[in-house]
């Protein structure tokens, strides 16, 4: 697969994941792009956990709502407020998130595990501004999938156990790579659907966990 096609398809995939009317939080990065890729009919209210509900389509210089001094999203990019959605408070925001009112949250990972441990927020070493509300949104949401590229420069992102400070434990229910798609259960990783440009060896050899194949194993191509 062409490292430029990439995010789209894993983005597009996660689309997949949603149903109209879904409260829904999105991550910096890869995760933005699912609402590009909805399926017809499906209409979402994006919560960011700065204080928006109901976040709008990313403004461009010149627009009216164009304000990248007082609204940003969580990456410090420019986020406007969609017809009908508002702004809330700290509290109230992160009661939606506490109260799990929220329906799924999409989130990068540096690394994930087979026990659906997630680690997104530092490298040690490296300077981070810190975790910001992931660690609320994985175990508030109702759904915390991770969507990623499946390795970094040829290593592998999904691991037995992550080695990296967790930003949440036992949390991710699914994983949704460039290669295929896992769900986390009590008894490991399960590989429910394929790229077809893939085979299962390749996955294997680039995934450091173990993984059963469903029986029922889907492509991930329409």
């Amino acid at each position: 697969m062409d490292k430029s096609e990439i995010k789209a398809f894993i983005a597009k995939r996660c689309a997949k994941e949603l149903k109209d009317g879904d409260i829904v939080n999105l991550g910096i990065g890869l995760p933005t792009m699912i609402p590009a890729y909805l399926p017809e009919g499906v209409e979402l209210v994006i919560h960011a956990e700065l204080g928006i509900v109901g976040a709008g389509d990313t403004p461009h210089e010149g627009d009216v709502n164009y304000d990248p001094y007082h609204v940003t999203d969580a990456g410090g990019g420019v986020a406007c407020v969609a017809y009908g959605g508002g702004f809330i408070d700290s509290a109230a925001n992160f009661g939606l998130i506490r109260g799990g009112h929220v329906d799924a949250c999409f989130l990068g990972a540096l690394e994930v595990d087979q026990e659906g441990n997630l680690a997104n927020w530092i490298i040690p070493g490296k300077r981070m501004p810190g975790m910001g509300g992931a660690m609320d949104l994985c175990v508030g949401a109702r759904r915390c999938i991770v969507c990623m590229e499946h390795t970094a420069k040829g290593n592998p992102k999904i691991l037995e156990k992550c080695r990296l400070p967790l930003t949440a434990s036992h949390c991710v229910n699914k994983i949704i790579t460039e290669m295929c798609v896992f769900e986390v259960t009590d008894k490991g990783l399960v590989m429910t659907e394929i790229n077809p440009e893939f085979t299962v060896d390749q996955i294997r050899s680039a995934t450091a966990a173990p993984f059963e194949v469903a029986a029922n194993l889907k492509s991930m191509v329409d």
